[in-house]
């Protein structure tokens, strides 16, 4: 048995109230800008909740840094069948899991962690599902509870999952933040101990850096994994979190260096971060999408020519004018322009209140129908000021008759609500997570997605069909012509309105060394290092 790694951090209490001299060597402070529901990241969907996950854990595959290939990380390498169902993974010896307080692992990663994994996704009747009942809204999402006919251990070093139906994205969607590799003896552990429900508070795994503690609204602090099998990717001593919802709040302690990586700066701040010499802003095209969602099950929302109106009465130009300040472009489409397969030609319906309100009065809606207009409490990459956005829309349909009301809880419970269909009317959005168009058109808008990121409650078989025609094939102009048809079905239904796509900005101190901008909007600090 592997005697457990002794675990210091010299942090004290005042490090996180504003003193950056009481930080110990070599420890980067990242300003995040929310609290993360917990840390089993297979139950959660949101970037505040993944990029508290990423540095504890790895996945068989995983995109490269700043990148969207995908690279060996658990897996060293994978063979696929010529009938494309069989996908047969060969495992990295070695690998450690995290030595902490509460376990001291007895042996190395091997198929076990693997299976348990997955299985545990798939199986509705799994030992640990039953004892920490829990949902997981990506990977159901995606249907690949249903797709998966079959996760098995070949050997220690072997796993061999089968599929019932050909998934031309099951590799890229590995690679995602659910597909976390956890410990099944971990597990073990805690189910004999009566405490599965620690899995999502006390998180272990592989990556390059362990957890040490949490306090909403407040830190969560990590320290290097010395025995990570990677060594190269592990440059920092410390990794502290401090939570920030405020963006203000978090330029201001990255211009007085209190944290050296921050994220989501309002653009009226830009201009002065560019300028501070001591600063340095990564600028990169949005792989994102901010839109309104309608919830279908909420009359009079399930009328077609309600969402019409309400679609056309939106001043988008004005919207993107005062909440984007140059850094948004006006959005059409379902997904980003970005992402292959992206139908061009599609148009929005001309701004047109008086019609708007001739189509309220002809579907019935009388003058002064309340509805509830959901703002995010956040700010995100896809929408920076989620609550002048609520306002101007509060306005903009006051205008054809409707008395708009706007709620807000804190994001991890607006998340929540959002999924259980409260809403009548959300703002939410999304940025890419592994660059396949299912991503969007999957997981945001199907059937299956319902319960998870189907904040429209919205169902169609035939856009279903076509979907989910397109990943059983491979060939991607047959996939796009497919994925094309889909977009165009939306569309015309209007489950969402599109509002733009936005450019990404990221501060950071010029001293942060290595850190790459992610595509899908992660950050990542493997291989990231602060020069003295």
């Amino acid at each position: 048995m592997r005697k457990p790694l002794v675990l210091s951090v010299l942090i004290t209490a005042s490090a996180l109230a504003g003193n950056p001299y009481a930080y110990a060597a070599n420890s980067l402070v990242f300003c995040s800008e929310g609290s993360p529901g917990g840390f089993d990241t297979a139950q959660y969907t949101t970037a505040t909740d993944n990029d508290a996950a990423e540095p504890l854990y790895n996945r068989l595959a995983e995109f490269e840094h700043g990148a969207t290939a995908v690279q060996p990380a658990l897996a060293t390498r994978w063979d696929i069948s010529e009938d494309g169902l069989t996908y047969t993974f060969h495992l990295r010896e070695g690998v450690k899991f995290h030595s902490t307080a509460w376990f001291t692992p007895t042996r190395d990663f091997n198929a076990d962690d693997v299976l348990f994994t997955f299985n545990r996704m798939i199986n509705p009747e799994h030992p640990f599902r039953k004892a920490y009942p829990t949902e997981f809204p990506y990977f159901s999402g995606m249907s690949l509870d249903k797709n998966i006919a079959s996760v098995e251990k070949a050997d220690p070093m072997t796993v061999v999952m089968k599929l019932n139906t050909v998934d031309a994205a099951f590799i890229q969607n590995l690679a995602m933040s659910f597909a976390s590799i956890v410990s099944a003896e971990y597990a073990d552990q805690l189910l004999k101990s009566g405490k599965p429900g620690d899995i999502n508070q006390k998180p272990i795994g592989t990556g390059p850096y362990i957890f040490q503690r949490y306090q909403k609204d407040s830190n969560i602090r990590y320290v290097a994994n010395k025995e990570y099998w990677d060594p190269s990717q592990v440059k920092l001593d410390n990794l502290i979190f401090s939570i920030n919802v405020d963006a203000s709040a978090r330029m201001q302690k990255l211009r007085k260096n209190e944290c050296q990586v921050s994220l989501n700066p309002r653009p009226a701040d830009l201009a002065g971060l560019k300028a501070d010499p001591a600063l340095q802003v990564i600028e990169k095209p949005g792989f994102n999408l901010g839109y309104i969602a309608y919830n279908v099950q909420h009359p009079p929302l399930g009328q077609l020519p309600v969402r019409q109106a309400l679609d056309m009465a939106v001043n988008k130009d004005a919207i993107i004018k005062a909440v984007y300040q140059g850094s948004g472009q006006k959005a059409v489409n379902a997904m980003p322009p970005t992402q292959w397969s992206y139908d061009d030609t599609l148009v929005d319906a001309p701004y047109n209140p008086q019609k708007a309100k001739q189509l309220l009065k002809a579907a019935g809606v009388t003058e002064g129908t309340e509805i509830t207009l959901w703002a995010m409490p956040v700010q995100r990459p896809y929408n920076p000021n989620a609550k002048l956005m609520a306002e101007m829309l509060q306005s903009d349909w006051g205008k054809i008759g409707l008395k708009v009301k706007i709620v807000s809880y804190e994001w991890g419970e607006y998340i929540k609500r959002t999924k259980n269909g409260e809403h009548d009317i959300s703002l939410i959005g999304w940025t890419g997570d592994n660059g396949d168009p299912d991503n969007w058109l999957g997981t945001l808008y199907s059937c299956d997605a319902i319960g998870g990121n189907n904040y429209s409650i919205w169902c169609d078989q035939a856009y279903d069909a076509l979907i989910k025609n397109a990943k059983t094939v491979t060939d991607r102009e047959q996939r796009t012509a497919l994925y094309k048809q889909a977009q165009q079905l939306i569309k015309r239904q209007i489950p969402i309105t599109p509002i733009a796509h936005s450019t990404v900005n990221q501060p950071l101190s010029i001293k942060v060394q290595g850190f790459q901008v992610s595509p899908f909007g992660r950050n990542t600090f493997s291989g990231v290092s602060l020069d003295d």
